[in-house]
């Protein structure tokens, strides 16, 4: 005798979820289940599809190879607009379209650094992004030495005034990157603490977790009420020989010389495609990465590689054959790297449509190992479901709130729209990390299949569930 149709699905379901068995997949306080088992027997299939796909790898290295750099209002940002645009449409994607996203364009101009005394040394360095430029012939001064940001902000001397501060913030490797949080800010801000105390110019350890003679860019701020101050940023090799002299008691002189060029005003663009859903189409399930990099680097990691896993993750959600509830949209962020022009139009832009939840891939291409989610409570049942599905894939859930990459998080703020957060691992991220080494050859091609399972399989149950994940309230 055939058992009931309802039976057997169950039974499906327990195969293909073995890590959840026992575990209800339903909230039981609901006379609707938040999620069917033939949802949750889909997110397993798609998951599944997403490990054989190689379609991230492939999008990554074409944008990389047939784009290269892409800072945002450039010609190559231009190409990287149309190139999304083509690609969406090829891959079969709905409502393909580019918003465009006015913004003030920094401009890099040409740096050269070097040690002067207590001998002569060409200085691997690259300018910090807003830097102002040097006056002709360039700033030459003593070097005002601090072993990292903290001492700098705590100094009440006199010792910067005059002079060039140099921060000698070294970097700790680590999985989460946490790492780089602690050692950013003497990127960020070390120019305005430089100048508060008289500094001519600033110059860091590159915030990076390489040997290579190379130096990391990323974007720096001034304060409008604090004088604005060059800044660099020097390779590690470099910034350790200088140290080494330091810690000798050698006094230390340096010149910085970099080229004055005005900002312009231009236009990037967020690119859009969409998988349209059904009965709540009008809700939106968001996947993002950013489409720009900056000037001195190819961005394979940084974030071509979040550009085509996400578009891989709705790809296999389109091949699948069934139309989720919710619209999946894919959206490739302009401006990321300098200001998040792109997330702010976006969110004013789409303020009045409700978003079921945010996603983005912005941290390399390695592969992801926790799961973490801001939602109502209600959705609760949702979370847990979503991790048993992402378990197989070694993906951990710590049950914390935690945050999605930049752009998807300026939204969550903006907007208290509901995120997750699918940490990869970047261990190996900060070798390459906003510099020339950031090429197709560091990607690994096996660990992308992953991350587009992993997306696939979120989305589809972010899109499918019956109960609303936000608006959130932001109390951590």
């Amino acid at each position: 005798m055939m058992q009931p149709t309802s039976h057997r699905r169950r039974v499906l379901l327990r195969s293909l979820l073995a890590a959840s068995a026992g575990v209800p997949l339903v909230s039981m306080a609901q006379s609707i289940p938040v999620l069917s088992e033939a949802d949750l027997a889909h997110a397993v299939t798609l998951r599944d599809a997403g490990l054989k796909t190689s379609l991230a790898y492939d999008l990554m290295a074409s944008l990389v190879r047939e784009v290269g750099p892409r800072p945002a209002g450039s010609p190559g940002d231009a190409m990287a607009v149309a190139w999304a645009q083509s690609h969406l449409r090829r891959l079969g994607f709905a409502n393909v379209r580019a918003d465009p996203v006015p913004l003030t364009v920094w401009q890099r101009g040409a740096t050269t650094v070097e040690v002067t005394a207590p001998e002569k040394r060409a200085v691997v360095a690259v300018a910090l992004g807003n830097t102002v430029g040097t006056a002709e012939p360039g700033i030459e001064a003593e070097i005002a030495w601090y072993p990292d940001f903290q001492a700098l902000r705590a100094d009440s001397s006199d010792k910067a005034r005059g002079r060039i501060v140099f921060i000698d913030q070294k970097m700790d490797r680590s999985r989460d990157g946490s790492g780089y949080g602690r050692a950013v800010l003497a990127r960020v801000a070390g120019a305005v603490e430089a100048a508060r105390r008289g500094a001519l110019a600033v110059a860091i350890r590159s915030i990076g977790t390489d040997r290579d003679q190379i130096a990391h860019t990323g974007a720096m701020r001034y304060d409008p009420q604090v004088a604005q101050i060059p800044a660099v940023a020097v390779g590690v090799p470099d910034a350790d020989w200088m140290a080494e002299r330091v810690a000798a008691g050698q006094a230390l002189r340096m010149r910085v010389h970099m080229a004055r060029v005005p900002q312009l005003r231009a236009v990037t663009h967020n690119v859009i495609g969409e998988v349209p859903g059904t009965d709540l189409a009008k809700e939106v399930v968001l996947l993002g990465a950013h489409l720009d990099t900056w000037d001195i680097t190819p961005g394979a990691q940084d974030d071509a590689s979040g550009v085509g896993i996400v578009m891989a993750a709705a790809k296999v959600l389109l091949d699948a054959g069934r139309q989720p509830r919710r619209t999946v949209r894919v959206v490739l962020f302009g401006n990321e790297e300098n200001g998040f022009d792109g997330a702010r139009d976006y969110g004013q832009r789409y303020q009045a449509q409700p978003h079921q939840l945010l996603g983005e891939s912005d941290f390399g291409a390695d592969r992801i190992w926790r799961f973490r989610a801001r939602m109502r409570p209600e959705a609760q049942p949702v979370i847990d479901a979503m991790s048993r599905v992402l378990a197989p894939l070694g993906i951990e859930a710590d049950g914390q709130p935690g945050n999605p990459s930049p752009d998807a998080s300026v939204l969550m703020r903006m907007r208290n729209w509901p995120a997750v957060e699918l940490t990869q691992d970047g261990t190996r991220y900060f070798d390459v990390h906003h510099t020339v080494n950031d090429t197709v050859e560091r990607v690994d091609p096996s660990s992308m299949p992953q991350n587009v399972a992993a997306w696939a399989a979120v989305a589809w149950l972010a899109a499918q569930a019956g109960v609303a994940f936000g608006p959130i309230e932001l109390t951590r």
